[in-house]
């Protein structure tokens, strides 16, 4: 029995583990609130339909800013990309911290399951995430708390340590028999949520931060349309492939860019990052945007590129060979 009600924060990925957390803390006298996180790298939609899921109300905080400087020098290094999964996931415990401070709230708990995940659910990770996180002694992690130490709630009483679980490993059998017993029916597969584990945007990201140190979220936004291209001179390219990158290009790219556009035929659009007309990389770039066009292959096009409310023309562009192409695709 616990000897008063407790106020809980938790950390919603949007999977099922983060939804039978919570299930298995409502079955003691809790209060409970879930907090979840937006970045360029992933949405705050899949915590949001977890707390629904779960029967809790969710707080969503954009973590741009913050995730951005914590991604340029995490402390405990990258995944098998460029997933910072232990410096990020203690970045989100630090900020749901302030959270439970601010609420006069009791303690913090996480989906998080003992030798889940080869980096981030080792004990020494979760310790390392405790420790970064500012926080150690008060992060619950029910599905697994029997196999930890004793956190502050449950030295406390507040939450009672023999209700809790002691699912470990890689297994997802017990967790696929808590959601038939709690009647959960529909829910996502695990991993796959964040982009920093993908490894062609990986790549792309890691050029871009090389070229561009102080890329911010308009300049990664880029990366997650059209394809992609490194061009002599370190010159970055982005080239639609259908109408909605366009699109969104063309509404991504700010003043430091120059747009490229085929006249008299259909094609993409191309988006220069953070180079003038100017440049000699400006032909080339043109002859990109024209192999991707329904331009014929013999004979100049016209591509027009606008640049801080300038217009000008490239009048000489042609259609490149396929072998050529292959040389700057990221």
């Amino acid at each position: 029995m616990t000897e008063s009600k407790a106020t809980g924060i938790g950390l919603l990925s949007g999977g099922l583990d983060s939804i039978l957390a919570v299930k298995v803390l409502q079955e003691q006298d809790l209060r409970l609130l879930g907090v979840t996180f937006s970045t360029p790298f992933f949405s705050g939609q899949p915590g949001i339909d977890a707390g629904r899921a779960a029967g809790i109300e969710v707080q969503v905080i954009d973590l741009t800013d913050k995730h951005l400087a914590m991604l340029r020098n995490p402390v405990y290094g990258f995944g098998s990309q460029m997933n910072p999964c232990i410096d990020c996931h203690a970045l989100m415990l630090r900020e749901a911290g302030q959270l439970m401070e601010q609420m006069k709230a009791d303690f913090l708990f996480t989906g998080e399951v003992l030798g889940q995940r080869p980096m981030s659910q080792r004990r020494d990770s979760l310790r390392s995430v405790e420790k970064l996180s500012g926080y150690p002694g008060r992060i619950l992690r029910p599905l697994s708390a029997r196999l930890l130490p004793p956190t502050l709630v449950e030295n406390e009483g507040k939450v009672d340590r023999e209700r809790l679980l002691d699912i470990n490993g890689r297994s997802r059998k017990r967790q696929i028999e808590l959601a038939r017993h709690y009647g959960i029916k529909v829910y996502p597969q695990p991993g796959g949520g964040c982009m920093l584990t993908k490894e062609g945007f990986a790549r792309k990201l890691r050029e871009l931060f090389t070229l561009y140190p102080d890329a911010g979220a308009r300049e990664i936004e880029l990366l997650k349309w059209g394809r992609h291209l490194l061009l002599p001179g370190g010159v970055f390219l982005a080239v639609g492939r259908q109408q909605t990158d366009n699109e969104r290009l063309g509404s991504l790219a700010g003043p430091e860019e120059v747009v490229l556009r085929v006249l008299d035929h259909p094609g993409p659009l191309g988006v220069l990052l953070h180079l003038t007309p100017e440049t000699e990389a400006l032909s080339l770039a043109a002859k990109v945007v024209v192999s991707y066009s329904d331009a014929p292959l013999e004979g100049a096009v016209r591509v027009e590129w606008k640049h801080a409310g300038k217009t000008g023309m490239v009048t000489e562009a042609n259609n490149l060979r396929k072998e050529e192409m292959k040389q700057y695709l990221l």
